[in-house]
């Protein structure tokens, strides 16, 4: 059968949204259990409505799965909404052009309601500490986005690069929670200037982040208003510091490291 998973992370509006309405609509015809997650994660293949599982002619996607009745109960976040922070996550990606983050819908599954995000086809052996040296400032948008969603969980093994040479952030669940220790891997990047484009993007969009603003109002409906306007005030401390805050790389750490 063909796959068409490759294909779908396309980067234009065009080609995403045609993604997004694939895994919304798309039959599950399959998944398997994901090894080595906190939580329970699936692979799930996706078919368009009506084919049968197995069908040589039918397209598929491969995706990964996160139901939220898998998640494994936190300290510092609520039980239950770590799906709902990877969407609006996605959602902030979006509206900031960066980073790079493979499409992502929240909907009914096998295991019930959760994440489900366009798998992307990547190098397995490169990770954060493998790649940092050759490309670092690829990363500069990763790191910063962090800053601005309080990132409690940026893992070296949560960018991916894929066969373009791109590369995509991943694992967003962890994060619009001020209370929860951010956590990274990104060291690098401590007490640097912003980029200037990534900057001027910022405050574009701080501006829709106000109250009864559309994107807002999403947001809103995913992580809640207070978390929406502790969100905008990292953003205006962000764009007053203009610098990567310094993090303690002892304390600001995740666990595992990859």
């Amino acid at each position: 059968m063909p796959d068409v998973t490759e294909a779908a992370a396309g980067t234009t509006p065009v080609e995403r949204a045609a993604t997004l309405e694939r895994l919304a609509t798309w039959d599950f015809c399959g998944i398997g259990l994901h090894p080595g997650g906190s939580n329970y994660v699936f692979v799930g293949r996706l078919q368009p409505p009506g084919t049968e599982p197995g069908d040589d002619d039918a397209d598929q996607i491969f995706t990964i799965y996160k139901p939220s009745a898998g998640e494994r109960p936190l300290r510092d976040f609520p039980f239950g909404t770590l799906h709902r922070r990877e969407l609006a996550a996605y959602v902030l990606s979006e509206a900031l052009g960066w980073p790079l983050a493979p499409p992502l819908v929240v909907r009914e599954g096998p295991h019930g309601e959760g994440s489900v995000q366009l798998f992307i086809e990547h190098d397995t052996s490169s990770n954060y500490f493998t790649m940092r040296n050759d490309c670092l400032d690829k990363f500069a948008p990763v790191a910063m986005f962090d800053v601005l969603v309080h990132n409690a969980d940026r893992k070296g093994g949560s960018c991916l690069r894929d066969a373009q040479q791109r590369i995509w952030a991943i694992d967003h669940g962890l994060t619009f929670n001020e209370y929860a220790r951010r956590r990274t891997v990104m060291f690098e990047f401590n007490g640097d200037p912003y980029p200037q484009d990534l900057m001027a993007r910022l405050a574009e969009v701080r501006r829709e982040m106000e109250h009864g603003q559309a994107l807002a109002r999403q947001l809103g409906g995913l992580i809640g208003d207070d978390e929406v306007e502790d969100l905008a005030a990292r953003a205006d401390a962000m764009i007053d510091s203009g610098k990567y805050p310094v993090l303690d790389p002892h304390i600001n750490v995740p666990y595992p490291f990859i």
